[in-house]
């Protein structure tokens, strides 16, 4: 599929298919911003045609409209943004035009792009609303998506308009990357085969951006460094552990951070076993891992002034004989000494090793990505991300959310939670204390420690790395690569303003 950006009108395209906008009026639905043309072409028949057909503006909703004389094209697509026309609406109608032709040959994009910002949206929704892993499918709709997509924009030949056409395009397909390997089982995607695709992805990408260079731990280097929570965490798996650390070096670069990625390739829970319904989605718990593996080759690609190291700790939780057990202390890298009472709190131990690593190549701030804690699903819902850690780094990933149309929402950090982590009675910190209020929170307080005080996010992205049920504007069934947008956003911002 090909992405072209156009100033041209949508009457007049000989798309076989064109999409607008309608938004939600006062009184009626009407077409929205850049379909000025649609509604001239049609004239006093438009409001009773929407009438009649039931178009209402809603958001997601889907109306086709064979035309004849009115319009170049045969197949008018009109879909709802609902009462604004925001780049998050935008995005998530252009998901929904995605699904809607599955079988033109060629689409017009119509919807409101009289920005930077919703051209990108229209071009992240319209790649990631036509998303669908088939890999292991007998047949592919991929030979129904349309060969040429066109976005029509009335701002299209400035430089910054198509500056965000082109980066929308690699932020997207890193998007669909993320969910491919999300979506893949576990059985084929265990840390050594994880590790293997990284380094493969590093290669491919190496064809296009520069500074980049990929180290790959497996169990004996773990050992050698003294890594005991991804040892402890992998020990009950046939699949051995690994630690991918992926670093991008551009020629000055103004800032640098480090990310951290959890890389739990299945969770089963260990010895804190889990339901059989709460595994049935736990191959995604490496969401975190491919997030910045991915926001990585992007920022390079994008060819962005911020070094950039990724940690991806990749580990599967199983059991057996020689899984680690409630009771157990494990030693972190650089010595810091915890004690297991839940298995199935694994996460927080790959990452503390993860951690130890980036604070020692001394960044300008951490921010780990990590499907942590159900708690914070249970408290923002499955949509929206969780950040915690200092204000400063906090705030400035939240912007860079706002800027992305990621859904984020800053949590504290309360000392009485930061007093419950230091409570073992044998070792230096207690992994989990079975408190069911705060646990969340708890989970960050154990990540904190391990920062070294340097500038520090956690994004706990447990509720937002799955979509379940049927497609919804943008997103589409399973792995959603939420958090990515984000990451490159920030370092987008963090580059333009050194």
């Amino acid at each position: 599929m090909t992405y072209a950006l156009r100033n041209a009108s949508p009457a007049k395209t000989r798309a076989e298919a064109v999409v607008v906008g309608v938004v939600q009026g006062a009184k009626n639905p009407e077409l929205a911003p850049g379909a000025e043309d649609v509604t001239a072409a049609f004239g006093r028949r438009l409001r009773p045609l929407l009438a009649t057909l039931g178009v209402t503006g809603k958001p997601g909703e889907v109306t086709r409209v064979p035309v004849g004389d009115e319009l170049s094209t045969s197949l008018l697509v009109l879909v709802g943004l609902g009462k604004e026309t925001t780049p998050a609406a935008v995005r998530r109608a252009a998901g929904a035009a995605a699904r809607a032709v599955p079988n033109a040959t060629s689409v017009a994009l119509a919807l409101p792009a009289d920005s930077a910002d919703t051209v990108a949206a229209v071009v992240e929704g319209h790649v990631l609303g036509g998303y669908s892993f088939t890999a292991y499918k007998k047949s592919s709709d991929d030979a129904s998506a349309p060969a040429t997509v066109t976005v029509l924009s009335p701002i299209a030949r400035r430089a910054e308009t198509q500056e965000a056409f082109e980066r929308a395009q690699v932020v997207a397909a890193a998007v669909a990357t993320v969910r491919d390997w999300v979506n893949t089982p576990p059985a084929d995607l265990t840390p050594p085969v994880f590790a293997e695709t990284v380094v493969a992805a590093v290669r491919a990408a190496k064809k296009s951006a520069q500074g980049l260079k990929v180290t790959v731990h497996d169990e004996a280097s773990l050992a050698e460094l003294g890594c005991g929570g991804i040892l402890g965490v992998g020990s009950g798996s046939a699949a051995p552990p690994r630690l991918v650390e992926l670093v991008y070096s551009p020629p000055e670069p103004v800032a640098h951070v480090a990310l951290v990625g959890k890389g739990i390739t299945f969770d089963s829970g260990g010895y804190t076993i889990k339901p059989g319904n709460g595994m049935q989605t736990m191959k995604s718990d490496m969401a975190g891992a491919a997030t910045v593996i991915q926001a990585t080759l992007v920022i390079a690609r994008l060819c962005l002034p911020v070094k950039v190291s990724a940690f991806a700790p990749m580990a599967e939780n199983m059991v057996s004989g020689s899984a680690v057990r409630p009771g157990d202390v494990l030693r972190i890298y650089g010595g810091t000494t915890v004690e297991i009472t839940n298995t199935d709190a694994e996460g927080r131990l790959v990452l503390a090793d993860a951690l130890v690593r980036a604070a020692e190549v001394a960044p300008d701030a951490i921010v780990d990505v990590a499907t942590l804690t159900g708690a914070m699903v249970l408290a923002l819902g499955d949509k929206i991300t969780g950040v915690l850690g200092t204000e400063a780094t906090v705030g400035e990933i939240l912007d860079a959310a706002a800027s992305a149309g990621e859904e984020m929402w800053p949590m504290p950090i309360p000392e009485p939670i930061v007093e419950r982590v230091r409570s073992s009675k044998v070792a230096d910190l207690a992994q989990h204390d079975w408190i069911r209020w705060g646990s969340g929170l708890f989970a960050a307080a154990f990540l904190q420690e391990f920062t070294a005080g340097l500038p520090w996010a956690h994004l706990d992205i447990a509720g937002p790395s799955w979509h379940g049920g049927g497609a919804s504007g943008h997103l589409t069934p399973g792995g959603t690569g939420a958090g990515l947008p984000t990451l490159v956003e920030y370092a987008r911002v963090l580059g333009a303003k050194m």
